[in-house]
């Protein structure tokens, strides 16, 4: 049985009463994607963990989606996370998709090195898929060994759980685990799985897939399944496929200026790493920047600047731009049409990302989008480029000169400035504009909502996955615990605030495959 074969109207009752009979069981999968036809995955079971061990089980995602903690904990469950026995309602399968990688296309990708084991409705209803990371190999693995290493599953743990933490759109980590095995990549590495939790694993690269091979018929499948099960909103649209477009756009639209104010830089924003809901995915080689410059970049597979900090909102638009021409045929059966209905999708994508953007670092600055005009934003930005100026501690500690008010002492802001006076310069502007702020309690509660105290910053990242390779996993629950509380000062912890040594900075970071 599943979700999809019932009829629209009974969906809220299906998920609820889904959810009883779930909650009465340790763990009690639905496979609504699996009930596609069989040309959209291939049916494949994750290979089996030779000796796992439990690293981090995260107890409230766990809560959240109705598991049963006391089960996931002894052997029997621990078999679920690491891969060696799936839950009899479990079907999983390995996810196709294509896409384009750093603009080069790719006919094939796929789950190469996961496995979609089924989709768990949590107790407020709502579906999410739970997704093995490697599990081992598929017949979209391209010569891989379909594992993971420790290093990318605990950066993927920190960052994800991180992001949710920020209250920025993401992807969760349920579990990590020790394989038991060693796996080879330059070095010799412990091996790892990660469980992944989504509300979708649909990504502009399945469209492709089809679109790629004329099946039009599968494109319009999937379509109508991402309006099903995401945007059930939309059913009643004039043109549903239109109103999906524009629904996506709005989200990435979002999510890019969130992913912007947290100084974040994805690394690989290729087609098949963007996910239709609106959910950051795939944290490789991802960074937060330390010292703010908008042409930063971390992937050592970048060597252009295509996923630089500053290009997220137009590569985002160009990612938009591929998911339009596999949709092309159900905007409207006139060519010429329908690429005018989808140009105006990525104009107001364009025009709602700058209002994002300007709402973002407005909240930042502590001042309303007059105040804080987009000239202005910029003129900011640019003073931090040129004086190297840390880009969490600048808006932490402007937010505390606000909270301050009058008295409150300028030094600690003016020394993050490698030009002092430039500092002074920018600072009297800003005082300027932040005296004639009205409602100044609400500002300054949207600052402090908007600058976190702690980010997940790459050297502390390294250093902790380098302990756990040699076997030490206290920094890393030490990270984790202090991440999920980014905007509270927590005692003893002031030296996560600090920004790396020259000895410590990172500035490559890899894919991890």
């Amino acid at each position: 049985m599943v979700l999809l074969l019932f009829p629209r109207i009974h969906r809220s009752l299906f998920e609820q009463f889904w959810c009883i009979i779930q909650c009465m069981t340790p763990i009690r999968f639905d496979n609504s994607y699996a009930a596609l036809p069989e040309r959209f995955y291939s049916r494949i079971h994750p290979e089996r963990a030779p000796k796992p061990e439990l690293i981090r089980l995260n107890e409230p995602l766990a809560r959240e989606l109705g598991i049963d903690i006391e089960w996931l904990k002894p052997e029997a469950g621990l078999a679920m996370p690491s891969g060696s026995r799936m839950p009899e309602s479990s079907e999983p399968i390995a996810m196709a998709y294509a896409g384009h990688q750093f603009g080069g296309w790719v006919p094939q990708l796929g789950d190469g090195r996961a496995h979609l084991i089924g989709e768990l409705i949590d107790v407020n209803g709502k579906r999410f898929d739970v997704h093995l990371k490697g599990s081992g190999r598929t017949p979209f693995s391209r010569r891989g060994d379909g594992k993971a290493a420790l290093g990318p599953v605990l950066r993927e743990y920190i960052v994800s759980e991180a992001f949710a933490a920020l209250g920025i759109p993401s992807t969760r980590t349920l579990a990590a685990v020790l394989t038991g095995e060693d796996v080879y990549r330059e070095t010799t590495l412990p091996g790892a799985v990660l469980t992944r939790v989504a509300q979708s694993h649909v990504r502009v690269g399945t469209f492709q897939y089809f679109a790629s091979r004329n099946d039009m018929e599968a494109v319009a499948i999937l379509a109508d399944y991402v309006i099903d099960r995401h945007f059930p909103e939309l059913q009643e649209a004039k043109n549903p496929y239109l109103a999906l477009f524009e629904a996506v756009a709005m989200r990435q639209a979002k999510l890019i200026a969130q992913w912007m104010g947290v100084g974040f830089i994805h690394g690989v924003m290729n087609t098949d790493n963007m996910q239709l809901v609106g959910e950051t995915i795939d944290f490789g080689p991802c960074a937060f920047m330390d010292s703010f410059h908008p042409d930063k970049v971390f992937s050592s597979i970048d060597q252009h600047g295509r996923y630089a900090w500053s290009r997220q909102p137009e590569i985002t638009g160009w990612n938009l731009a591929r998911l339009a021409e596999t949709l092309l045929p159900l905007l409207h059966p006139e060519a010429e049409e329908a690429i005018k209905r989808a140009e105006g999708v990525l104009e107001r994508f364009s025009e709602a990302f700058r209002r994002h953007y300007t709402e973002v670092f407005s909240n930042k600055l502590g001042l309303s989008g007059v105040e804080a005009d987009a000239g202005f934003i910029e003129a900011t930005l640019s003073t931090m480029a040129a004086n190297e100026v840390d880009f969490t501690r600048f808006f932490r500690r402007l937010t505390q000169l606000g909270v301050a008010g009058e008295g409150g002492e300028k030094g600690p802001l003016l020394e993050l400035f490698s030009d002092m006076d430039a500092g002074n310069r920018w600072l009297e502007q800003w005082l300027g504009r932040w005296n004639s702020v009205e409602d100044r309690e609400g500002r300054l509660n949207a600052m402090q909502q908007a600058n976190p105290i702690y980010i997940a910053r790459n050297h502390r990242v390294e250093q902790v996955i380098e302990a756990a390779i040699n076997g030490n996993f206290a920094p890393f629950h030490e990270l984790v615990d202090l991440l999920s509380r980014p905007f509270d000062a927590q005692p003893g912890s002031e030296g996560y605030e600090l920004p790396p040594t020259p000895d410590e900075e990172v500035r490559q970071t890899f894919c991890g495959t």
